[in-house]
């Protein structure tokens, strides 16, 4: 059974000392944002192996020329890298789970007649209704004389798109 890296049990002195700094650069991190430690009842600062990891990694990065601003950034935008990850790693958990649950259930979406999202199982194609065809606005469209027309449900005269009117029936 190891120590746990995110268990706050380091106070000030001895996390300046593990990171090879000043305990005032610490303060000064803390104030800014950059490695923010837990907090002891007392108010105290108290650091976790992640902490001094971080630490090193503020000091590598600065030795290097970068910017507070630019080392507080990249911080930001590796905890929200490390979140995604983690966030990733239990969808993908909980996605095998489910697939080891249901092998054979692998579901499909296809578009409905009212286009609509339908749910089907693999295999399985959406129902042909008869009568909601004949709710549709356009029940047949038919070729004539090179003119896309439309016969609309319940009309006899079918519309003629090219002219946007309506033209008699032939």
């Amino acid at each position: 059974m190891g120590i746990d890296v995110n268990a706050p049990i380091f106070v000030i002195s001895v996390a300046a000392e593990l990171a090879d700094m000043h305990p005032q650069t610490l303060r000064q991190y803390d104030r800014l944002g950059i490695v923010c430690p837990s907090r002891a009842p007392g108010r105290s600062r108290r650091y976790s192996q992640h902490d001094i990891d971080m630490l090193r990694e503020v000091q590598r990065l600065s030795q290097e020329g970068v910017s507070l601003e630019g080392i507080k950034r990249i911080m930001q935008l590796e905890n929200q890298v490390s979140g995604l990850r983690a966030r990733v790693q239990e969808l993908s958990e909980e996605l095998e789970s489910m697939q080891q649950r249901n092998p054979d259930r692998s579901r499909v979406f296809a578009a409905g007649l009212a286009g609509d999202v339908v749910t089907l199982t693999r295999g399985q194609r959406p129902p042909a209704s008869r009568p909601f065809a004949s709710q549709l606005s356009l029940a047949s469209l038919v070729q004539r004389r090179g003119k896309l027309r439309a016969l609309p449900a319940g009309k006899q005269e079918p519309v003629d798109y090219a002219d946007g009117g309506y033209v008699p029936s032939l």
